[in-house]
């Protein structure tokens, strides 16, 4: 794939994101630092097309015309679907830009849309816990049982937070248990972002929405979509933002070249931002639940940087868990793990 076709890939992206004309400032500027982040590559200049997005300098027909390929066609179609459906819904702008996008494609019915249904409607409360496909092994030799991961030490929340307010809330498992389930579902959702296919990608935002899910209830709490998203934006986690920033580093990593095993470097950083996200996202559910729910959002939002911190170093130290559950994942299994079997 050229730098043009993903350029143009990459413009259909945001054309999405911005389809419904309902983004809210916060969501905005988290889509732009998502491109100024992503935007090093010069033959690409996201920031630029971020730029034209925004300022209405980009016409669907003329991006469309850059998509040479039927392989670029369709994955073109599959992003932008997965883009309006990242929140967990598609309004009708969205569902009536995809179908204008679909037409300008030629593309004839596949299956991306009963897959993202799929991931956009799965439930929070399907399976106790996030699947690994294998358990961990302790690659620096600090496990206490041979063959068995030492999760990292839970945070308190007068750890990360400054704050040395008492617990209110007990929890049904033990810190160990909840340690040992956030460090499985970190591992998870980092093999999953090494994987190629795009709707893979989309599955990591219900993993992470499941493990808060469930979190809650180990504190007494039954939770819904609605109040998990608003923790999440609390914290400063866009969920159309993260899934533009997963899928454009795949893009970019099709331009500067390598295969999805192609080096250490090259997965530490793939898998690290989804390992490090969910990591941060259960240990601060947990301080979260565990103080009743009390904690002002500037204080989630200091947590979850500090923790953020502390997930991408333990992120290299689980790189060899995380290449080997990838090895066992396909999409398929991926599906099955958000329908909950």
């Amino acid at each position: 794939m050229n730098p043009q076709e993903v350029r143009a890939i990459l413009s259909i992206c945001l054309l999405a994101a911005y389809s419904d004309n309902e983004k809210h400032d916060r969501e905005r500027d988290q889509i732009r630092q998502v491109a100024d982040a992503l935007g090093q590559h010069e033959q690409i200049n996201l920031p630029g097309l971020y730029q034209d997005v925004l300022l209405r300098r980009v016409q669907l027909a003329d991006v469309v015309g850059q998509l040479s390929s039927a392989e670029s066609r369709e994955m073109a179609y599959e992003m932008a679907v997965c883009v309006c459906d990242a929140d967990g819904t598609t309004s009708d702008k969205e569902a009536a830009f995809l179908a204008q996008l679909k037409s300008a494609l030629a593309l004839g019915q596949g299956t991306v849309e009963s897959h993202a249904q799929v991931i956009a409607s799965a439930p929070l409360h399907s399976f106790d816990e996030p699947i690994i496909i294998e358990e961990p092994t302790d690659p620096a030799g600090t496990a206490g049982t041979a063959g068995t991961a030492s999760p990292a030490p839970h945070p308190t929340a007068a750890d990360s937070l400054g704050n040395a307010s008492t617990q209110t809330k007990t929890s049904t498992l033990s810190n160990a248990e909840i340690d040992k389930k956030i460090l499985s579902a970190s591992i998870t959702n980092g093999a999953i972002e090494l994987l190629p296919e795009n709707l893979a990608t989309l599955a990591i935002i219900p993993l992470q929405m499941r493990l808060v899910y469930q979190i809650g209830q180990t504190y007494g709490y039954e939770l819904d979509k609605g109040h998990i998203k608003d923790l999440l934006a609390a914290l400063g986690v866009g969920l159309t933002s993260q899934y533009l920033e997963q899928a454009g580093r795949k893009l970019l990593g099709r331009v500067l070249g390598g295969g999805i095993f192609g080096g250490i470097g090259k997965q530490a950083v793939s898998s690290g931002m989804s390992f490090a996200s969910t990591y941060a996202l259960g240990h601060v559910a947990s301080q979260y639940y565990a103080g009743g729910r009390t904690l002002s959002t500037q204080m989630l939002k200091s947590a979850y940087e500090q923790i953020m911190q502390d997930g991408r170093s333990l992120q290299t130290q689980y790189l060899p868990q995380i290449q080997d559950t990838a090895r066992n994942l396909n999409t398929a299994k991926i599906l099955d793990m958000v329908r909950g079997r």
